[in-house]
């Protein structure tokens, strides 16, 4: 068996850096359709806007553009990388074959630590999504945190950090449509209960059962994407 202390861990932290600082508040933005798809990012307008020099807002960009949430263009600077539903269905697709797969393993490995690791990051998504569902304000950021963090409990028994850094970095990209999904609802679905079978299925070690609920679950994001407007990916300002 397998112990892992990994959930949890995501919970945003303070900037160390003043470079570290402008990236997350750029992330944010950039997530939150602040700076919209195919948008030009001006260093010497957003320096201004974000209170940083021109050589940190640079580096922050560089942060981003390995994140591929930011697009380089040698010389004529940086935009934001552009979305399509092509690329979403690419990252849900290969996302569905290593998370079910890391799930898969967890469920065959995970010891009584990952279980409890994994309920306690279950309880404190429940929580963001009542908040959710009482419509808090300013409660989006933390609903991504414990998402994010229920999906890493989830699969943190898989021994191969291999397939854990890979989900980690799909789900990061996925994380702008999946705004668009919560916020516009294309689709009416009740996410605390996919949840909820995601995590009874889990514990109960029934693994074709658990990994056919994540599939599903991770799919209706791309079916609830694919049903937005065409022209929703190009027109500007979007989503905000």
């Amino acid at each position: 068996m397998i112990s892992t202390a990994t959930a949890g861990t995501t919970d945003a932290q303070e900037p160390k850096t003043l470079v570290e600082g402008a990236y997350h508040r750029l992330r944010r933005d950039i997530i939150e359709g602040v700076h919209p798809p195919g948008e030009k990012l001006r260093v010497e307008h957003l320096k201004d806007q974000y209170e940083v020099g021109a050589g940190t807002l640079r580096e922050a960009l560089l942060l981003l553009v390995t994140d591929a949430l930011v697009v380089a263009q040698g010389q004529r600077g940086f935009r934001v990388a552009p979305i399509s539903v092509a690329d979403f269905e690419d990252i849900t697709r290969t996302r569905v074959l290593l998370e079910t797969e890391a799930l898969r393993q967890s469920i065959s490995l995970g010891d009584d630590a990952w279980e409890a690791d994994l309920v306690a990051a279950f309880h404190r998504l429940s929580r963001a999504e009542q908040k959710l569902a009482d419509h808090d304000t300013g409660t989006t950021e933390e609903w991504e945190l414990r998402n994010r963090a229920f999906h890493e409990a989830l699969i943190a028994a898989s021994p191969s950090r291999w397939i854990r850094h890979f989900q980690h970095i799909l789900y990061q990209q996925s994380e702008r449509y999946r705004r668009i999904s919560l916020f516009r609802q294309p689709i009416v679905r009740d996410i605390h209960a996919e949840h909820q079978a995601i995590f009874d299925a889990t514990l109960a070690r029934d693994a074709t059962r658990a990994t056919s609920i994540l599939t599903e679950h991770i799919l209706r994001t791309l079916d609830a994407v694919k049903r937005m407007p065409a022209d929703f990916f190009t027109r500007p300002g979007t989503p905000r």
